[in-house]
């Protein structure tokens, strides 16, 4: 192994032995998110020179869940909780070398824009193995998207000490009943929420992915929620 490697193989493994781990899953329609994209990349990467994704999507609204369920922004310490009121977001990473985490700092105060320039900048530092140890410290949060991959569906593991990580997965249109006599073919999403049973119930895991689904269905409230 390399001693990158063997650091990830680490950390996956004490995962998995300190943390009890759950996952939740639900499935996002992204056809206000994908017209939104559509109608405003041309005007978004003049203005800001950098491409309107998804990223900054869902990093918006896991802030706006996060504020509404703070005990996934939580760490367990001994015995007690800790509740981090700040928003530094990990985002995976995928590299030749193995998987990374950098985290995106005070989130909530990020635009769009930022947001998405701060990722492109992460994900260059670390393709081009230039990130720093202060750049994968101390996040509160994580999101991993392997959808890029073609992932239909998985279950990621905690970044311990976080409590919760989302998964993003591929966009696939599938069928979906729109009301009681008719169906469509949407854009369609699973998400998975991995948390930690130990401080976070499953009702409150629940209750933040629909949080986080709720407001990706609807893209304006994320210039609210987030």
């Amino acid at each position: 192994m390399s001693r990158r490697r063997a650091t990830i193989a680490k950390r996956l493994l004490e995962a998995q032995r300190t943390a009890a781990m759950l996952t939740t899953f639900n499935e996002v329609d992204m056809t206000a998110i994908l017209d939104l994209r559509s109608r405003r990349q041309e005007t978004f990467t003049k203005q800001h020179g950098v491409r309107l994704g998804f990223m900054s999507f869902f990093t918006k609204a896991v802030v706006g869940a996060l504020k509404a369920f703070p005990m996934l922004n939580a760490e367990i310490q001994g015995e007690e909780v800790l509740l981090k009121h700040y928003y530094d977001i990990g985002i995976a990473v995928a590299t030749d070398k193995g998987l990374v985490v950098p985290v995106l700092r005070n989130a909530d105060r990020l635009s769009f824009a930022e947001i998405e320039r701060e990722i492109a900048s992460l994900a260059e530092k670390a393709r081009t193995n230039s990130l720093s140890l202060s750049d994968l410290q101390g996040g509160t949060f994580s999101i991993t998207n392997g959808g890029v991959f073609g992932s239909l569906l998985s279950t990621p593991i905690l970044n311990t000490p976080q409590v919760g990580i989302l998964g993003m997965h591929k966009i696939q249109t599938r069928p979906v009943a729109v009301d009681d006599e008719k169906m469509e073919n949407r854009p369609m999403m699973y998400v998975a929420l991995t948390y930690d049973h130990r401080i976070v119930d499953g009702k409150e895991a629940v209750s933040f992915l629909v949080k986080v689904k709720e407001l990706l269905e609807d893209p304006e409230s994320l210039l609210l929620e987030g």
